[in-house]
């Protein structure tokens, strides 16, 4: 793996610290705070403050992906995703990732200001995505999935849940490749919560070591999810702040680059201290 990644001026240095994208959805409908950002002026105030507790990256997403979620329609989720984008972009100068499956979406997201995508698919719902991505030569975050949001909490039948994990996310690496896109601008998702039960998302947690062969930055985004809840006994998503805290800190001990979170004051401390103690990162960053 390339330990570097310049994505607008700012490095990314793997395997040194932990990095924290802090999650913006522009939704009604999102399982931990729909509806609560889905304004400009709100959605503005939520990414700054996401900026001043830490945040290396804000993902804006127009497209709720829980479980059961409706597919909206390309030019609703054009509307939610530009209109938020065309206030934030002048105001912060962290990088923003856009959270969505459409290569429409992604093309006209990255002309207006955004430098990553985030493709909860792997580049497997549009075949134009991983084409699109290569031209706009931006990285790529490739989930594993299994169905769609709408069908995936029924399809949690492995057989061999981490080597299938991989074996996909290894297939949607190469096809990235093919298509254009750079190996360095490829980063890996297991896909917590995606077509996954509750011990699945904990063997992930604990075998995340498996895919550091795939040689590609480890995003995970264990936050406020149901597995936390079932643990703590705590429906509200988000009274999981301290679960999602010791997930995370598990996450980052067995080798997460990137962690993707609702509240990232909260979690700023947690990889702050966790890198002090496993990756040797002492002081302020």
């Amino acid at each position: 793996m390339l330990n570097q990644l310049i994505i607008r001026e700012r490095c990314f240095t793997w395997g040194q610290q932990t990095y924290l994208m802090g999650i913006l959805n522009v939704t009604p409908d999102s399982f931990s705070d729909g509806g609560l950002f889905n304004t400009t002026s709100a959605a503005l105030a939520q990414a700054q403050a996401m900026v001043d507790a830490g945040a290396d990256i804000i993902d804006i997403g127009g497209q709720s992906t829980r479980p059961g979620a409706e597919q909206i329609t390309l030019t609703e989720e054009l509307d939610r995703v530009l209109s938020v984008l065309q206030v934030i972009r002048p105001k912060i100068t962290i990088p923003i990732s856009v959270d969505t499956t459409r290569a429409e979406v992604a093309q006209a997201a990255v002309e207006a200001g955004a430098d990553i995508v985030n493709d909860i698919s792997g580049g497997t719902y549009d075949p134009e995505m991983l084409p699109t991505v290569a031209k706009l030569d931006v990285p790529i975050m490739l989930m594993h999935i299994r169905g769609t949001p709408q069908t995936m909490q029924q399809h949690t039948d492995y057989q061999d849940l981490m080597g299938e994990i991989y074996s996909f996310l290894s297939q949607q690496i190469k096809a990235a490749i093919t298509a254009g896109i750079q190996q360095e601008n490829i980063i890996i998702d297991p896909g917590i919560g995606f077509a996954k039960n509750y011990d699945q998302n904990l063997e992930i947690i604990r075998s995340l070591p498996t895919f550091k062969t795939l040689k590609c930055p480890i995003l995970v985004g264990a936050s406020r999810k149901s597995f936390i809840g079932k643990i703590l006994n705590q429906p509200e998503p988000k009274a999981r702040v301290w679960g999602t805290a010791a997930a995370c800190c598990a996450a980052i001990f067995n080798g997460a680059d990137i962690l993707r979170v609702h509240d990232v004051a909260e979690m700023r401390d947690v990889s702050l201290v966790a890198d002090a103690i496993y990756r040797k990162v002492t002081g302020d960053r």
